[in-house]
């Protein structure tokens, strides 16, 4: 039997209720257990700046180790209408419905690829986006990823669109993507390197078609155009809205205009942390991450196949449309996949970088497979082989975000908090209730306390301080296995209990005497 017959691609409206379907189940899949998973230490630094701008403070950008205020400027609204007016009373969930809400739109924004990518390749890479498993675990993490990954697709369409239609408000568009991804990381230089690498492919591509098909045989309005009368006009829209949202957000709206020499220190900062810090790994690490668990090897195989795909329509007679958009999408995945993996720093989040374009090229490929043959039985057997990896990819979903997504052997789960955390404040509770200590005073001494602020955030008189330094007088302690002389002398009529906060990272609380009455 021929299944000839093309699949057309549905009017905007129905195109529509199709993403947004997507993207609500999506976030039906992110929302669950939200609250479960102990804050990772990056988790609870942005955890407590919240916390701060909700006190009435100003974000101040710091160069050393830290990230810009977008992610900040996003959820601030957010926590403030579920309700939350100070540190203590943030919750997991509060926080993590942002970028939970990030990846969701990223989902959505598939509908608007569309046009570049083609309708198949577009649905593929949202069911991918959607439900595998290192996009819902990073979409379901406090930190900056879900909302960088949102901005560069965004960029990605919205430039794209803005050059195809001659469009100055769209220019302005890219221009406030652009703007939030720096605001976001300072990766974002990198990511902008690659794209006018692969925008510069394109135009060279367009210019060897118009070459070699002077006839006018093959389309070339599907590239990166030639300059247009409104191309300045474009081009100072991007970058007047690019210079206003840096501005407006890095000074936090105007209140600290002392945070551009801290963005030029943060030049030399990455630069070092760029050489691992800590944090070195092979070339290959992020190939083996993408590989990981029972889907993720042949999602990857799948979008090396959209590669070559789109190869062999470049080496040969274009067939199926949009290609310039592939082309781009290619050489900009290869770009950043290298620049990424060539960089010693590497932390497996990074890889949600990634997942944008893997899903893309992995659609295109379920594409190209689909129609290079016209018959039935072997479409039929495509089409099980998808749901035999759509079953493979849930279970691996379920196992690493819901069942065991603090675990150490979890790859996603990197220098992750411990559960057993999660008893310290507890404990301390009990015991200050058994000494009838309302208010008990808590000193901290360790040389790295994340995340302790963040789970001892419900205590009104908590210190921290250096190992070196006396800090005084305290009902509880908790300090690392290394304690000075003086202070171990103090703690002799203390209690020590035991608590694991990282992988080979263990604080002691030490709890006074219960009071019998």
């Amino acid at each position: 039997m021929d299944c000839s017959s093309p699949i057309s691609v549905p009017s905007p409206k129905i195109r529509w209720v199709i993403f947004l379907t997507l993207a609500l189940l999506a976030l039906v899949v992110r929302l669950p257990q939200l609250g479960e998973r102990p804050m990772h230490t990056d988790e609870s630094i942005n955890g407590y700046i919240i916390g701060q701008l909700l006190a009435g403070k100003e974000f101040h950008y710091d160069p050393q180790d830290r990230h810009g205020p977008a992610l900040a400027a996003f959820t601030l609204p957010l926590v403030k209408l579920e309700g939350a007016k100070n540190f203590s009373e943030l919750t997991e969930s509060q926080l993590r419905v942002s970028t939970v809400l990030a990846g969701t739109a990223t989902v959505l924004l598939f509908g608007a690829a569309v046009e570049m990518f083609g309708f198949v390749a577009c649905v593929i890479a949202a069911l991918l986006f959607a439900f595998a498993p290192l996009s819902v675990y990073y979409n379901r993490y406090f930190i900056h990823e879900s909302l960088f990954v949102l901005a560069t697709f965004g960029l990605i369409i919205s430039g794209w669109q803005a050059m195809q239609r001659k469009s100055i408000w769209l220019a302005g568009l890219a221009g406030a993507c652009a703007a939030l991804m720096l605001a976001c990381k300072e990766t974002a230089p990198l990511h902008f390197f690659a794209l006018a690498l692969a925008a510069l492919a394109v135009r060279f591509w367009s210019v060897r078609m118009r070459l070699r098909f002077n006839s006018g045989t093959v389309r070339t309005d599907n590239g990166l155009l030639p300059a247009h009368p409104k191309l300045l006009k474009m081009i100072m829209a991007a970058l007047a809205i690019f210079l206003f949202i840096t501005v407006l957000l890095f000074t936090w709206f105007g209140q600290n205009w002392q945070v551009f020499a801290d963005l030029f220190h943060a030049v030399g900062n990455f630069t070092a942390r760029a050489g691992g810090e800590g944090h070195e790994k092979p070339w290959w690490y992020y190939l083996k991450l993408l590989c990981d668990g029972q889907s993720g090897g042949i999602i990857l195989i799948l979008s090396l196949l959209g590669m070559v795909s789109v190869t062999s329509q470049v080496l040969g007679r274009p067939k199926l449309q949009p290609l310039a958009p592939r082309i781009f999408l290619v050489v900009y995945a290869l770009a950043i996949f290298a620049t990424y993996s060539a960089i010693p720093y590497k932390t497996p989040w990074l890889a949600l970088n990634f997942w944008l374009p893997i899903a893309l090229l992995a659609g295109i490929a379920i594409e190209w497979i689909w129609f290079v043959t016209t018959k039935c039985w072997v479409r039929s057997v495509v089409l099980i082989l998808l749901l035999g990896l759509g079953y493979l990819m849930q279970q691996d979903t379920r196992l690493r975000v819901f069942i065991k997504p603090a675990d150490e052997k979890n790859p996603y789960a990197y220098a992750h908090t411990i559960e057993d955390v999660l008893d310290l404040p507890k404990r301390i509770e009990t015991v200050a209730q058994q000494n009838n200590l309302t208010q008990p005073r808590i000193a901290v001494i360790a040389t790295d306390a994340w995340p302790l602020p963040w789970y001892l955030r419900k205590f009104s008189q908590v210190g921290f301080w250096q190992p070196e330094q006396d800090p005084g007088a305290a009902d509880f302690y908790i300090t690392t296995s290394d304690v000075s002389p003086p202070l171990a002398e103090r703690l002799k009529s203390f209690r020590p209990d035991f608590y694991g906060v990282r992988p080979n990272v263990l604080l002691i609380l030490w709890t006074p005497e219960i009071k019998r009455n």
